[in-house]
C-alpha cells in the first residue's frame, strides 16, 4: 500500500491505517497478501477474457471494480481523499472527474492509438501512462488497474506488452521520474516491453 493520505484514517479501521475490507482483516500485511492473491486471480481472468468497454473512464473504473470487488466495497469508485506516494502528490480528489474527461476524450480523439508506428505509439502511450498515473483515481490499486487497462488498450491497437517480464523496480523508478517531468526512462522501459502482436 504505502500511500500517505489526508486524513490518514479515511476508509480505515479506527486507530489504524488498515483499509476497511470485506474480509474484515485488521492486519496490514495480511490484507496486502489477501489483496494480492485476489487481484492476481482476477487479473488472470482478465487476461483470458478482457472486460468489454469503450476505453473510457467508465471502462477504467469497471476494471478496478473487477480486480478489487472481492476485497473492497468501494471498488470501482473514485477516491474522496487526497493521496501521495513516495513524494508524488496525485490529482486532488475534487478534480478527478474533470481531469478524467480530458484524458479519456483525448484518447478517443487519438483513435485509441490505432494505426500508429511503434515509435509514435510508444510516445502516445507514455503520455497516457503519465496522465493516468497522475490521476490516480482510486484509494488503492491504481497501478494494477492501469496495467490491466493498458494491456487491453495496447492489444486493441495491434501491439502487446508483457508486464511480468519488466523490471518492476525500474518501472517504479521510471514512473516516479515521469511524475517529476522526466519521461526518458519510462519511454525506454515501455518501448522495450511493447511488441507487435503475432
Amino acid at each position: 500500500m504505502g500511500y500517505s493520505i489526508d486524513p490518514i484514517s479515511d476508509n480505515c479501521y479506527p486507530g489504524t491505517t488498515v483499509l476497511i475490507n470485506k474480509l474484515d482483516i485488521r492486519d496490514e500485511q495480511t490484507l496486502n497478501e489477501a489483496e494480492t492473491l485476489a487481484t492476481y486471480i482476477n487479473a488472470s481472468k482478465l487476461e483470458e477474457q478482457p472486460l468489454e468497454g469503450a476505453f473510457d473512464f467508465a471502462h477504467y473504473k469497471a476494471i478496478h471494480h473487477f480486480l478489487f470487488s472481492d476485497v473492497y466495497d468501494w471498488a470501482g469508485q473514485i477516491r474522496t481523499v487526497n493521496i501521495s506516494k513516495k513524494g508524488t502528490r496525485f490529482c486532488p480528489a475534487e478534480e478527478i472527474e474533470d481531469r478524467a474527461v480530458l484524458i479519456f476524450d483525448r484518447l478517443r480523439e487519438q483513435g485509441y492509438f490505432h494505426g500508429l508506428s511503434h515509435d509514435t505509439f510508444t510516445d502516445e502511450l507514455v503520455d497516457f501512462y503519465c496522465a493516468t498515473n497522475d490521476l490516480h483515481p482510486f484509494r488503492e490499486g491504481n497501478g494494477r488497474t492501469q496495467r490491466a487497462f493498458l494491456s487491453q488498450l495496447i492489444r486493441s491497437s495491434g501491439y502487446d506488452i508483457h508486464w511480468s517480464e519488466m523490471d518492476t523496480d525500474l518501472l517504479m523508478i521510471a514512473t516516479i521520474q515521469a511524475a517529476n517531468g522526466v519521461t526518458d526512462l519510462l519511454k525506454d522501459v515501455l518501448d522495450k516491453g511493447i511488441v507487435t502482436s503475432a
